[in-house]
């Protein structure tokens, strides 16, 4: 968002410092909306997903008979697991869950506090991503400087995030954050080849 927005109002303002500082303010801004936008849609999905299986679950436990209940549990499933495993051991797993639900209470709290700290999370990630890039702008005098050392943070954290991203999910981070690190300097090159 920072990137997006250094840049493009480089085009338009040109690298007078006051304009580059009050964008990079309305930059700060729309980090700060959009990680109360995100962190609202995280709560959100939350409570829909905890909402949809409460009704599953539901579905299952007032069924008519160990058969419809097993169907409940194998509609909701089937076009997640589908493709996975063999057919025998989909419906033990599905049976295993079928028990598994209609042995439980049921009550369950559609908003967590786990929900709210997550959301938390989400928010100062979203926000905070917004200030390594302003520091240049802070420290360094020359505005056409500052823009191209702002650029880069931000370039390096598109490696350092893509890195991580990866390892999380059991990829190879060099790879990975390599490729968003080149895909940022690509976007970067395109908008100052256009006046950014």
């Amino acid at each position: 968002m920072v990137l997006t927005c250094t840049l493009g109002a480089s085009v338009i303002a040109g690298f007078d410092r006051d304009s580059l500082r009050t964008l990079l303010l309305a930059a700060l801004g729309c980090n700060i909306a959009w990680g109360v936008i995100d962190a609202a849609l995280y709560v959100m999905g939350a409570v829909f997903e905890r909402t949809r299986n409460a009704r599953i679950m539901q579905a299952v436990r007032s069924a008519n008979g160990d058969a419809a209940a097993l169907a409940v549990v194998r509609q909701a499933l089937e076009p997640r697991f589908g493709a996975y495993g063999r057919d025998e051991d989909r419906e033990q797993f599905y049976r295993g869950l079928r028990r598994m639900i209609v042995h439980s209470d049921g009550r369950r709290s559609l908003l967590t506090r786990d929900d709210l700290g997550s959301a938390i999370v989400v928010f100062v990630l979203v926000a905070a991503t917004a200030l390594p890039p302003a520091v240049p702008f802070v420290l360094i005098a020359d505005p056409v400087v500052a823009l191209r050392v702002s650029n880069t943070v931000l370039v390096a954290l598109l490696f350092v995030v893509g890195f991580y991203w990866a390892r999380s999910i059991g990829g190879n981070g060099w790879r990975t954050g390599t490729v968003l690190l080149l895909s940022g300097v690509l976007l970067v090159g395109i908008a100052i080849a256009f006046g950014g």
